[in-house]
């Protein structure tokens, strides 16, 4: 048996996630690992990760945030967890509003308890992530809603039937005994699968009133999408082993008679030099598939998974999709106890019908008029049985309808408090990010609508703002752009940076489609190691010098935080006299600040900066006192687990 080894607690943080993911190649169980969480280099690694997330300076169920994190605290950490006394705390719970109506639950973690699960998430990732399948692409590294549709683009080839699948309630219903044994199957060490069963039952507070989590990984929780890869991952292997092989069949297709019978009177009409009647007869021939389309002895299963939404494509008659629908949910229901959504769960027809998967509209194409050369030089109908990707019907009119009032564009009057430039960057942000998500739609021009709707929106906005015109705001921000050899036509704005001009502008986004791509890199076989060790980091550099950046005092450093550097600087703007650790951070050009106890409680007292923080020596004796450090208990320590 492989195993960790004990003195790995003493390597670097990448070369132990390095054999914990040479382990999960090998399809080896891993043992020991509890150990590797005694290595401070995998706490500075998760910290250099997850500072940056929006949600860092946000509590949970207390008040400590990634705000004063300090050396001593993840110090605290792994000597709490060397003793088996780390106990995850409470979960503090909103709802959130989703889409398509109704709410959502979202976890809110406690900063100490996302800095853990991100190092056992870094940890199940390096193991997990070798054996995932390539059919599922939600939540992993390098993987995405667009990686599961060009794979699809790519495998589903002329399937009959699609199978759209999806979970009820799927996060909110994962069974924490079955995880735990899934997990146990492979993890042989009792103390690390404790702490997985620990952080899952720790419960919410919601509207200050404690619940225990009997099931459910929380929606919000850094480890919770790994976790519930692992649990499905169960349903792909399920699918992938048993169902795809029991519904293969046959090396191809049979050859259709009817099809047949018309390529001997085509071959009869050229013989007899009739070519009037032999080209009719092959426009006639166009109509009909040249393969038997109802083969009983040809079967194919295709599947792709995102998250806790799969489709499947069948070739085959429908009663065997419908008994491949029941499998599914049977297994499901037996081993992993889920429910399939009915009202979601289809069998829609690929020829005549569009299934939704992720947001766009799947079908199979059937072009019997589009023919093309092979390389061989006969011609064929290539286009047909080939996957369509295309924008749902509705959908632009939906997204139009938030730049429009009783069917015309209005303004927003939620941006009239911003600049010009920051109306018009928000504008081009979202249709971007819409253009840019439906680059596989074979009818992305279909866009050229709701862009039209959102600039008209723009214009009135901007000129609401400053009381114009809408013709003289197309005069006043009028301008050209050129992308690809093509220009167009924008409106922009010139701000001043600190590297010169800039230019922001609306429009210039080309509609054309995108090709989906089975090159990407992201096919390939091999592992990975975690992207935050080919990201530079240099915020761990500076915590580990242990010197303040305003005074230069040696020891008991922490990190002060900020959301974003942006608002410290409108805040400041305009003001003669700023205090030091703002000009420090302003010109550092960073949201951090790596300061001493006493210079962090000024910070947030709002009082100049202490006297000896402007001495010449860091190493000059202080005889004042320090403050009472932040976020810390009246005996001087962090208060990390209850």
């Amino acid at each position: 048996m492989v195993s960790v080894s004990k003195g790995m607690r003493m390597q670097k943080a990448n070369q132990i996630l390095q054999a914990i993911g040479k382990l999960g190649e090998q399809r080896a169980p891993l043992t020991r690992v509890y150990r590797s969480l005694y290595c401070e280099e995998l706490y500075l690694a998760a910290y250099a990760k997850i500072y940056k997330n929006d949600g860092a300076l946000t509590p949970g169920t207390g008040q400590e945030t990634a705000d004063g994190t300090s050396l001593d605290d993840i110090r605290q950490i792994i000597d709490l967890i060397r003793y088996e006394r780390y106990r995850f705390r409470p979960v503090r719970r909103l709802h959130v509003d989703k889409k398509k109506g109704g709410k959502r639950p979202l976890g809110l973690p406690n900063w100490t308890d996302k800095l853990v699960q991100e190092v056992m998430r870094m940890i199940l990732e390096a193991y997990y992530e070798p054996r995932f399948r390539e059919s599922s692409h939600g939540f992993r590294p390098q993987r995405g809603c667009h990686t599961a549709l060009t794979y699809l683009h790519h495998t589903f080839r002329s399937v009959s039937w699609f199978i759209e699948g999806d979970i009820r309630a799927c996060f909110d219903s994962i069974d924490h005994d079955v995880l735990l044994k899934i997990l146990a199957r492979d993890i042989h060490d009792g103390r690390f699968l404790n702490l997985i069963g620990s952080g899952l039952k720790a419960g919410v507070v919601e509207e200050w009133e404690y619940k225990p989590t009997l099931a459910g990984v929380p929606q919000g929780g850094i480890i919770s999408p790994l976790l519930s890869n692992i649990y499905l991952h169960e349903l792909d292997t399920y699918i992938e082993e048993v169902l795809i092989p029991r519904y293969t069949q046959g090396d191809r297709r049979a050859r259709n008679p009817e099809y047949r019978h018309y390529e001997y009177l085509v071959s009869k009409a050229r013989g007899a030099n009739d070519m009037e009647t032999a080209a009719r007869l092959q426009k006639e021939q166009r109509q009909i598939p040249s393969m038997d389309t109802c083969d009983p002895h040809f079967r194919r299963l295709r599947y792709v998974r995102y998250a806790d939404d799969f489709m499947l494509g069948f070739i085959g008659p429908k009663q065997e999709a419908e008994a491949i629908k029941q499998d599914i949910g049977e297994f499901l229901k037996r081993e992993l106890h889920l429910e399939m959504s009915s009202e979601k769960t289809l069998i829609t027809h690929a020829r005549t019908e569009h299934a939704l998967f992720l947001g766009y509209a799947i079908s199979i194409y059937r072009v019997d008029d589009k023919i093309t050369r092979r390389s061989d030089g006969y011609l064929s109908r290539s286009t047909n049985g080939a996957v369509r990707l295309g924008i749902p019907y509705g959908l632009t009119t939906a997204l139009a309808q938030q730049y429009q009032y009783k069917g015309k564009s209005t303004s927003e009057l939620r941006l009239l408090a911003f600049s010009d430039a920051t109306i018009i960057d928000i504008f081009q942000a979202r249709f971007r990010g819409i253009a840019n998500y439906y680059q596989f739609a074979v009818d992305r021009c279909r866009l050229s609508t709701l862009k039209n709707i959102m600039q008209e929106s723009l214009v009135k906005t901007l000129a609401h703002k400053y009381k114009l015109t809408v013709s003289k705001v197309y005069r006043n921000y009028r301008s050209t752009r050129e992308v690809d050899g093509l220009v167009y036509r924008t409106l922009s704005v010139t701000v001043p940076t600190a590297k010169g001009e800039r230019d922001i502008y609306w429009g210039a986004i080309p509609l054309k489609r995108v090709q989906p791509s089975m090159n990407d890199p992201i096919y390939d076989q091999t592992y990975r190691k975690p992207s935050h060790f080919n990201v530079r980091s240099d915020l761990i550099e500076r915590l580990q010098r242990d010197s303040c950046e305003l005074c230069g005092k040696h020891g008991s450093v922490e990190v002060h935080h900020i959301r974003k550097l942006a608002d410290l600087k409108q805040r400041w703007a305009g003001r003669r006299e700023k205090p030091e650790w703002v000009k420090q951070m302003i010109a550092m050009r960073r949201k951090t600040l790596i300061v001493c106890q006493q210079c962090h409680v000024a910070i947030h007292a709002g009082r100049p900066v202490p006297k000896f923080a402007h001495r010449t020596s860091a190493r000059e004796p202080d005889d004042g006192k320090l403050s009472r450090p932040v976020r810390r208990g009246d005996d001087g320590k962090v208060p990390i687990a209850r």
